[in-house]
């Protein structure tokens, strides 16, 4: 289906978002609509709403990601939402990071077909070697992956310093804030902040979770004797 058949509200967001790159969105699309029930990545319900409830949701998140970082998307799965960033953020460094090798299998069919210079990598958040060599991002992102307090444990030690974790949510944000701020904090960010993207554009707009990694606190050194 791609773009055709869709309403023209849909078109028009698409247009706006992605620019002169919507026929690379459109064949991501039509990627997901041939494959993605087939290999598990989404339910067949999906199939008819790609572009307002997975597609254009993920894009805009990119309001909250500054120019030119590093993005880390852990749990990429279909590649949600880190396709779509890297479709509308040609300007963005983007590793895509997926535990499961059919899914990883799949993700580097989308880079390689779409032409998109993007890197996938096996492995979960919270492993040594996969924080050993991905830590320093500017920026984690993150997408029906896990509670606020898991996140935050396993996404934040990826982050750097004063850089930040944005996790799409939906309309419970608040609550899942007032739940795990202490653990957020324990995890070494700082206070969550709730934002709408792409309200400009969306019938729905994307609610986010932004969490700022703070500076390590300086470790306290006793006072020598003279």
């Amino acid at each position: 289906m791609g773009l055709d058949g869709v309403a023209a509200s849909v078109r028009s967001a698409a247009s706006e978002v992605f620019g002169d790159r919507v026929e690379q969105a459109a064949g991501y699309v039509e990627l997901l609509e041939r494959h993605g029930v087939e290999r598990g990545l989404i339910g067949p319900r999906e199939v008819d709403r790609l572009w307002e409830r997975h597609v254009l949701n993920s894009a805009v998140i990119g309001e909250r990601i500054p120019d030119g970082v590093r993005v880390v998307d852990v749990g990429s799965g279909a590649g949600l939402p880190g396709v779509p960033l890297a479709i509308s953020r040609p300007d963005l460094d983007i590793v895509l990071l997926e535990p499961m090798a059919r899914r990883v299998d799949w993700l580097a069919e989308v880079a390689e077909k779409l032409e998109l210079p993007i890197t996938v990598v096996r492995g979960r958040a919270e492993e040594r070697q996969v924080r050993e060599e991905l830590g320093g991002a500017d920026v984690v992102t993150a997408r029906a992956v896990a509670p606020l307090a898991r996140l935050a444990n396993w996404c934040l030690p990826l982050v750097r310093s004063q850089g930040s974790l944005v996790a799409l949510k939906g309309a419970s944000a608040g609550e899942e804030i007032e739940r795990d701020r202490a653990a957020v904090r324990k995890a070494g960010g700082g206070e969550p902040e709730v934002f709408e993207c792409g309200t400009k554009v969306l019938e729905v707009p994307s609610t986010v979770v932004v969490i700022h990694r703070l500076p390590p606190k300086p470790s306290r050194q006793r006072g020598r004797r003279s």
